[in-house]
């Protein structure tokens, strides 16, 4: 749970930039890469990870982060253009607004009081457990895989 302002300001900026790398592999002809037919796809996946800052922002009490469509685009750069823009909003909103108390304000999350600091920690380990999916589905796809807590194998070799 993130319990001060600060904390979550530095690691979602990390988290931000790395989903931004995993985002940046993308191909608009590897949108549709999945593991199996009918599961969740690349553009499916990167596009999920955008639409659920909007949605956990508004758990929080942030409603003016929005995207245009709920449609998965078919343009990677659509994704990714996205995304910067929602992420580094949600992070211009809290620096700007709220303060260590608001991390500990407890709201009803599902049926579940929950406070806005364990629900903003939830929406950063959704970023990262899509963005591991994400690296298994660009190898797939043949696409460079970016090093995100250490260097991959390829970077490893150079």
């Amino acid at each position: 749970m993130f319990r001060t302002k600060e904390d979550f300001l530095q690691e979602w900026a990390v988290e931000k930039d790395l989903t931004i790398k995993v985002l940046d592999s993308l191909t608009d002809e590897t949108l549709g890469q999945s593991i199996v037919e009918g599961h969740s796809s690349l553009g499916w996946l990167g596009w999920h990870l955008t639409t659920t800052i909007p949605f956990f922002a508004s758990v929080v009490g942030i409603k003016n982060l929005e995207t245009q469509t709920k449609e998965v685009p078919n343009q990677a750069a659509t994704i990714l253009d996205t995304y910067n823009k929602i992420s580094s909003d949600l992070l211009k909103e809290i620096k700007a607004e709220w303060t260590d108390e608001d991390f500990s304000e407890v709201i009803d999350f599902f049926g579940s009081p929950s406070p806005k600091g364990h629900v903003l920690r939830m929406l950063t380990s959704h970023q990262g457990h899509h963005r591991g999916q994400m690296t298994v589905l660009l190898r797939q796809a043949g696409l460079p895989v970016p090093g995100i807590y250490g260097p991959t194998i390829e970077q490893q070799q150079k």
